[in-house]
């Protein structure tokens, strides 16, 4: 249970880290200014972190582009502000989980409306 802990919070470090940089570290042009980082997962061996993004408008792919190219980077700056023993490799993977919520919202919507409308045409009758 520790480590579960011990992973969790070095992910929410890891996290708050990498949404500074992008707020004002990383000059990349290819990075959309409308990118957020909406979870981070450090695996138990700490060797790897997915951070997982959500792009707002913008090319998604030449974003994610150049996101990986500055994973070095971002890398060399989470080692400076985290202290351990090994710096997690940072994985970039776009969160859609946002698309996903709207998509179905929408099929919930369309279901409430086609509810709706057998009930007037069962109140009519």
């Amino acid at each position: 249970m520790a480590s579960y802990n011990r992973t969790r919070r070095i992910s929410e470090e890891v996290r708050k880290v990498v949404s500074t940089m992008l707020i004002s570290g990383i000059k990349d042009p290819r990075i959309n200014s409308m990118v957020s980082v909406t979870d981070v997962e450090v695996t138990n061996d700490l060797r790897y972190a997915y951070v997982y993004v959500s792009i707002l408008g913008g090319d998604t792919e030449s974003t994610l582009t150049g996101l990986k190219s500055a994973g070095g980077f971002i890398r060399r700056e989470v080692g400076k502000n985290i202290k351990l023993r090994y710096i997690p490799e940072i994985i970039f993977k776009i969160d859609d989980s946002i698309e996903k919520g709207m998509y179905m919202s929408d099929l919930i919507r369309k279901v409430n409306e086609g509810n709706s409308e057998n009930k007037d045409k069962d109140n009519e009758e």
